[in-house]
């Protein structure tokens, strides 16, 4: 059996663009996985401290039969093979994977929260996801594009396809 999967990427140090299209590429390689499709990469302020650079974010939907927290140890895996640092919350990163929706389970286990807590308040995070399906709604039946149209605005910015990819 697969799932349908939606894993946020972000970075802002290191030549964000080329990690972003590096963990893309890691990510369609995972076992057990299909990369269905990437969203176009974004870029936009900070959250939290703004003494760092602008971060480059996009989106992934991949088809996989790795149970939830087997893909978070990936996603991990990936995450420390490019370097990334927890130094300071919100602060900045080599590469940012998170496990944004999986199916239409919802988890709350002290490893992950799925789906991932900040969705809703990320425009970073919806634009991509709506790029990638503008039908998606999460478990709990709320509408992405709704959720979108609400969320407050980080500055985002579309980056030209030769940037992201």
């Amino acid at each position: 059996m697969t799932t349908d999967a939606y894993v946020g990427l972000g970075s802002n140090l290191d030549d964000p663009a080329i990690q972003l299209a590096r963990a893309v590429s890691e990510l369609a390689g995972l076992p057990g996985t299909t990369l269905v499709a990437q969203s176009p990469f974004y870029a936009s302020r900070p959250v939290g401290p703004q003494d760092q650079p602008d971060f480059v974010n996009g989106a992934v939907w991949l088809r996989t039969r790795l149970p939830a927290h087997e893909l978070l140890d990936h996603l991990q895996a990936i995450e420390h093979a490019h370097g990334r640092e927890r130094l300071r919350h919100w602060g900045p990163r080599t590469l940012d994977l998170d496990l944004l929706l999986y199916g239409q389970e919802s988890i709350r286990d002290p490893r992950l929260t799925v789906p991932h807590a900040e969705l809703p308040d990320r425009d970073f995070v919806l634009q991509p996801l709506l790029d990638l399906n503008p039908g998606l709604t999460l478990p709990d039946g709320q509408s992405v594009a709704r959720l979108r149209t609400l969320c407050a605005d980080n500055q985002l910015r579309k980056l030209p396809p030769k940037a992201g990819t």
